[in-house]
């Protein structure tokens, strides 16, 4: 119970958190006893350990995909037509699958952007993982 100074004899507007700690420790108590029972192993097969490293591909020859001035493509020195890059990337996506090839684009600073644009767009969609810009 408080007791105020002033003869002020209003309502008094306090809580009482005594009945509040009682029931929160009843509570915590109960959880403690009973986490335990609850509680169940849940089997898991992880990996074991090996001794022997597993064996590493050996990359294949990189691509080399040149945009010249006049926005001419060529693959690997070949000419290329910019509607068959796509397929080009995805016959070698596909040939070469889970150790994809490095695609190295090299441009001429006069060539356009949206040419630029459109071989990222196809290398993605082919899911081309590694892509260098050379000179």
């Amino acid at each position: 119970m408080a007791f105020s100074a002033k003869g002020n004899s209003g309502p008094l507007a306090e809580i009482n958190v005594t009945p509040l700690v009682d029931v929160m420790l009843v509570l915590l108590i109960i959880f403690i006893v009973t986490a335990p029972l609850v509680s169940y192993p849940i089997p898991v097969a992880l990996p074991q350990p090996t001794t022997t490293p597993p064996p590493r591909l050996e990359p294949p020859p990189p691509i080399e995909l040149r945009v010249d001035a006049g926005n001419q493509l060529r693959w690997n020195g070949q000419p290329l037509a910019l509607a068959d890059v796509q397929t080009r990337l995805q016959e070698q996506a596909q040939a070469h699958a889970g150790n994809l090839p490095e695609l190295r684009i090299a441009t001429d600073p006069g060539a356009e952007y949206a040419v630029m644009a459109r071989i990222l767009a196809a290398a993605s969609n082919a899911g081309m993982e590694r892509i260098a810009f050379v000179q």
